[in-house]
């Protein structure tokens, strides 16, 4: 680390990052990567400048807003050539892609992986080193999207999955690429913990709007065979029967431009249904919704995002499955095997195996503790990456 002299500047590109959505995961992974990236940056002995290069909710209040924190709003104007993005690049030493954390596939439609893809190529086209910091990779099953996906991680200065099955499926399409696993950069999310209650049990649901309205179509296009309005109907009838029992309807996505995405609207119409539940207000950040979290003694949820707050807070938590990124961290990185997939077990089945990990949440709990161990290690490996790459981008910038 430098010392006396005054720290050089780092300008530090955060691509697919968000200074304010109210997908409040993608909130999570800006705010800890950049917290992340402070630590390496101290390490390396430089002075971090940040722009944040992704989507801008309209009208919804930053959330992201240290004075070192710049917010460059990309869209398909800004996508094209000479556009906002590659002339923000022009002066960028950096870039840490995160991808929007599940985004780097081919799951979501032409346009979304279009606009991924082109802000990798644009950033090696300017030579600027390019780093993918922990996400999901894949699935790819298209072309040629496979084809494009791979090139990007073959000529990235590194690529970072945040769970084994994302490894694996990197090493295959890119064998040339180097390669890190480690974890969701979420579990650093800075938090103020709440103290729990002890003569009530405060139990959480996140109901993912997205799962109860059907996936963005509408048309079940997750292939859940567990009927997620009714399980979820079920459940907090369930709970509220228990003696003791507190229950706590939680909203983790809001947002007014997709409906069909929003949490907020199933729990206020399942607060309407329920008067015995509490509607918990909305969260204004997404260390706000992990400092709330980190009161509950227990959490059932449908965001991946939201079952991270708990676990990293040592809450037991039961996640609702809906794709491999929950399996592929909490079972392949975390060996905790007590979320309920969607896919396998009936409605009837997925309610009898949540209650009965309700009952047996000192388990989880245990299971948190031996789980976390892990967390730290691969956080280290992460952020040593971070350092290094700050280190070598200072000396580079001072030969210009």
């Amino acid at each position: 680390m430098r010392t006396g002299a005054a720290l050089r500047e780092v300008v530090i590109g955060l691509l697919w990052h968000s200074v304010n959505s109210g997908n409040l995961g993608v909130g999570a992974l800006t705010v800890s990567n950049i917290a992340l990236a402070r630590q390496a940056a101290a390490a390396a002995g430089v002075r971090p400048k940040f722009r944040v290069l992704g989507f801008i909710d309209p009208g919804v209040p930053f959330y992201v807003n240290d004075p070192d924190v710049e917010a460059v709003k990309l869209n398909t104007k800004a996508m094209l050539p000479g556009g906002l993005l590659w002339r923000t690049l022009a002066t960028t030493d950096c870039v840490l892609d995160i991808g929007g954390g599940d985004s780097f596939t081919d799951i979501y439609g032409g346009r979304r992986f279009g606009f991924l893809w082109l802000s990798k190529a644009m950033t090696l086209a300017r030579r600027i080193p390019l780093l993918l910091s922990p996400q999901t990779i894949g699935p790819f099953t298209r072309q040629p999207q496979s084809t494009l996906a791979a090139f990007a991680m073959r000529y990235a200065r590194l690529v970072v999955a945040r769970d084994p099955a994302s490894f694996e499926v990197a090493a295959e399409m890119a064998p040339r690429a180097r390669l890190l696993q480690a974890v969701d950069v979420a579990f650093a999310l800075p938090y103020e913990p709440r103290a729990r209650t002890e003569e009530t049990i405060e139990v959480g649901i996140n109901v993912s709007g997205l799962l109860f309205n059907g996936g963005y179509s509408g048309a079940n296009e997750f292939g859940m065979e567990v009927d997620y309005a009714a399980y979820s109907r079920r459940l907090i009838e369930a709970l509220l029967a228990k003696p003791n029992v507190a229950v706590k309807l939680i909203s983790h996505v809001n947002t007014d431009t997709r409906p069909e995405d929003d949490d907020g609207r199933v729990a206020d119409r399942l607060a309407a249904e329920y008067p015995a539940v509490e509607r918990v207000r909305n969260f204004t950040s997404p260390s706000d919704a992990k400092s709330y979290i980190s009161g509950l003694n227990f959490l059932i949820a449908g965001r991946m995002h939201a079952c991270i707050a708990a676990f990293s807070s040592g809450v037991p938590v039961v996640p609702v499955a809906y794709s491999r990124k929950f399996s592929g961290l909490f079972e392949g990185v975390l060996n905790y095997p007590h979320g309920v997939p969607v896919k396998g077990l009936s409605t009837d089945e997925a309610l009898a195996h949540t209650l009965a990990l309700f009952d047996d949440r000192a388990a989880l709990h245990a299971d948190i503790k031996r789980g976390s161990t892990k967390i730290a290690g691969l956080l280290d490996a992460y952020r040593g990456e971070l350092a290094t790459l700050f280190e070598d981008v200072s000396r580079r910038r001072a030969r210009r």
